[in-house]
């Protein structure tokens, strides 16, 4: 079996040290978390972790079921890059001369559909959304005149396929 991209997201209620013991079932495999992302789920009371991990099929499932043996775990699943829909985001802060004297940095803005969020006397900040590779290219076009701060988030992703966890929670009412 060949490595390839999962993304897992887990449902569960959000306790003090899941994070640490979920990392853990990681941690034991030597499995490298590539980007991780807790929000709120589309269920009330119930928290939405996505976890990208690069490994094989055998081992995603093997860490999902580990993963489910905790006792906050509504429920894990795993998909492919080509079963989810997914972005990531980012922050680039750059010194406000650059957009003024720099016709080119208004230009890369435009080119790559960033948004600029902020401008200040000393600098602006400017956001894109996108895939990794947009927002890695995106970087490389600014590093030439100086980024004073950039920061990504992980992934955030949605199946194209219909979530079974709304129905499975149905049955604990």
């Amino acid at each position: 079996m060949e490595d390839k991209t999962f993304t897992i997201s887990v449902y569960s209620e959000n306790n003090v040290g899941l994070l640490n013991r979920i990392s853990g079932i990681f941690l034991k495999r030597h499995i490298n978390i590539l980007s991780l992302n807790v929000s709120e789920s589309e269920i009330e009371n119930v928290s939405r972790f996505i976890i990208v991990v690069n490994t094989t099929e055998k081992w995603v499932q093997n860490i999902v079921g580990q993963i489910e043996k905790q006792i906050e775990v509504i429920k894990a699943f795993y998909h492919t890059d080509e079963e989810t829909i997914f972005l990531e985001n980012a922050l680039f802060k750059i010194a406000s001369s650059l957009l003024f004297d720099e016709k080119q940095i208004q230009n890369i803005i435009k080119e790559s559909q960033s948004t600029i969020v902020t401008v200040s006397r000393d600098f602006f900040v400017i956001s894109k959304s996108g895939r990794r590779s947009e927002i890695e290219e995106l970087y490389e076009k600014f590093k030439p005149y100086g980024i004073m701060q950039f920061v990504r988030s992980g992934r955030i992703s949605v199946s194209k396929q219909k979530m079974e966890i709304s129905a499975l929670l149905e049955t604990f009412k």
